[in-house]
């Protein structure tokens, strides 16, 4: 494997730079053993200087062949149609909330609860699809995602639709735990690094357009039928990923995997997730926190223990020790978890604010939030251009925009006329969509580099179950003290400068975990190629 630079490469590598005079190719019909040619004297190198500004140090485009598109097809199907769910909601609460007469307690059980259900479903699903084959993982959790939103959409008490979420919540974490297992499977080096590129592009742009469908749909079929119509959106898309899936997702091969499910570890993985996340969802008082967390902290340590001694008796640990020895896999996951977590909080605070605080329509905060999902599209697609130039600078300067965004877009709320303020917003969403498109991609590939291959599933899910946690207290925390302040008389502007002053400290942190991330990876390199979000040619196996 070898990395390629210039458009539509991987970021050079300095260690395996070719001669910056390589011979020329001999042509085909030649001696197979051609002779050395003497070295260009000056008079001839100045006489070729234009040919030599070519990029001929640069190996042709590659691209993704037939079996290669069809697995990733299949993968991006499954994230967008999975991550658009839980996006397009956000736009639908006020709604839902005065249709079903739900309290702030139902609310936060059906927007966190989700994100619970489905952080619980990762890693078991990474481990079982590493060690079983992950095709009938992902048919089945898809089949379970998309026909229990028929039940979401009709559910008449918040109870059931609840209950419905967090069925669906499952769902989506069993898809997602095989999709980066799966791209790390087929596709290899550069390969690798643009399918996961893309995939994360994919939950970038379901995130973005989320506010933006929904709104749509409210203000075409009216508050009371339109959040209903939101949860049958994924049908027509989960039905035919399915199709896609049966066909054309590679056959499990378990003979090539690990036997052992380190089933404790699973039990206890489970616990903890469970243990961290549902305080956040049903806030339990200061006894119960204090609880909880003594709890997480016996939990870690049984976790942790067990691992070690899994290990020692041959087995393979469910965690592996790789992950927990990596310092720029933790920071990376680290920085996914503030920037997730302080983006889907930042997102639903706004939608609020817009619908409550400046009685804005759906359809109104649905433009407002529009030009974040322009920019996703077009940053994403230009983000392996800037790694190529800057590397995993790209990440930092890509958080600092979102949190600055984040900041400014509660200063604005409250000093600016109302008058202004969908404008302005309009404008920060612009900068928000850009950053998020250059970080989000970007650092998933650069924090997956240091995945091994027999710990793919696992290693995906690790990432994603720690921004579902971050998900679950952002939204928790965020929607709590915007509403809490609101009951407080405090008004809706302050409500969303306090809120988004949180946000912005929670990115900022992502800022700082991003650079000690990228001094970490220097110091400790990722075996294999360097990464690359390009263009390039599949290496389907």
């Amino acid at each position: 494997m070898s990395a390629a630079g210039g458009p539509g490469g991987p970021i050079p590598d300095p260690a395996s730079a070719p001669d910056p005079h390589p011979r020329p190719d001999p042509h085909p019909t030649a001696d197979p053993h051609p002779r050395p040619e003497p070295a260009p004297t000056a008079r001839r190198r100045t006489a070729r200087r234009p040919a030599a500004r070519r990029p001929t140090t640069e190996p042709p485009k590659q691209r993704f062949d037939a079996v290669g598109r069809r697995v990733l097809l299949v993968c991006v199907a499954g994230g967008f149609t999975t991550l658009l769910d839980q996006s397009v909601l956000n736009t639908s609460i006020p709604a839902l909330r005065e249709t079903l007469h739900a309290h702030p307690a139902h609310l936060q059980w059906i927007v966190a609860g989700f994100s619970l259900a489905f952080g619980l479903a990762l890693i078991p699903g990474g481990r079982l699809g590493d060690v079983k084959g992950r095709k009938w993982f992902f048919v089945t959790g898809l089949a379970l995602f998309t026909l229990v939103s028929p039940v979401s959409a009709t559910a008449t008490d918040p109870t059931v639709l609840i209950a419905a979420r967090l069925l669906q919540g499952v769902g989506a974490g069993l898809v997602n735990s095989q999709m980066i297992g799966t791209l790390q499977d087929v596709f290899d080096g550069q390969l690798r690094a643009r399918a996961l590129g893309m995939y994360a592009v994919t939950g970038s742009l379901a995130f973005a357009l989320g506010p933006p469908v929904g709104g749509l749909v409210l203000a075409a079929a009216g508050p009371e039928l339109g959040w209903r119509i939101t949860f049958l959106l994924n049908v027509p898309f989960g039905l035919a990923t399915l199709v896609l899936a049966v066909r054309h997702l590679p056959r499990p091969r378990p003979a090539t995997r690990h036997a052992d499910l380190d089933l404790l570890g699973l039990l206890l993985v489970g616990a903890l997730t469970l243990t961290l996340m549902l305080p956040f969802v049903q806030p339990p008082g200061w006894a119960g926190w204090a609880a909880f967390g003594a709890g997480a902290l016996l939990l870690l340590g049984a976790l942790a223990r067990w691992q070690r001694r899994y290990a020692r008796r041959g087995g393979h640990p469910l965690i592996h020790p790789a992950l927990t020895r990596s310092a720029p896999y933790a920071l990376g996951t680290a920085t996914a978890m503030a920037q997730f977590g302080s983006a889907l909080a930042a997102s639903l605070v706004l939608t609020m604010f817009l619908q409550d605080g400046l009685g804005l329509s759906p359809m109104g905060a649905a433009l407002v939030s529009l030009p974040s999902a322009l920019a996703t599209a077009v940053s994403s697609a230009l983000a392996w251009r800037v790694v190529q130039r800057i590397g995993r600078r790209t990440v930092t300067i890509g958080m600092a925009g979102a949190a600055l965004a984040m900041l400014l877009s509660g200063l604005v709320a409250h000093w600016a006329p109302t008058a202004v303020l969908p404008w302005l917003f309009a404008l920060l969403q612009l900068l928000s969509g850009a950053s998020s498109g250059l970080m989000t991609p970007t650092n998933q590939a650069f924090v997956l580099r240091h995945a091994p291959a027999e710990a793919a599933g696992v290693s995906g899910a690790i990432l994603q179950m720690a921004q579902r946690i971050a998900a679950a207290v952002a939204v928790s925390a965020l929607s709590g003290v915007y509403l809490r302040e609101t009951a407080g008389g405090g008004g809706h502007r302050s409500a969303y400068l306090a809120a988004s002053l949180v946000c912005a400290a929670v990115a900022g942190l992502a800022v700082l975990a991003s650079v000690l991330a990228g001094r970490a990876a220097a110091r400790e390199p990722a075996p294999g190629e360097p990464v690359a979000l390009s263009r390039g040619r599949t290496g389907a196996r």
